[in-house]
């Protein structure tokens, strides 16, 4: 996993991971700025999940978006 993925394209996949993770605040959002550390922190802190689980949603939803898949719905867990 490209940790760049998430930081070189924070603005267009912001949107994205507020759907996702809806517990996460603008401020939360900017204070992540595509990092990928801070965004797993985030998670955690919001969601209640552990590390490894965070890291697992945030690769699996990165790899959605890179697929292209048309018509892409956020997972839900």
């Amino acid at each position: 996993m490209n940790h760049d993925r998430i930081e070189g394209r924070w603005k267009q996949v912001k949107g994205k991971v507020k759907e996702r993770w809806g517990r996460l605040t603008e401020d939360d959002l900017d204070i992540i700025e595509g990092k990928r550390d801070q965004l797993l922190g985030r998670i955690q802190q919001r969601h209640g999940v552990a590390r490894d689980e965070a890291h697992r949603q945030v690769d699996r939803q990165v790899d959605r978006l890179d697929s292209g898949q048309p018509g892409y719905k956020p997972e839900r867990s």
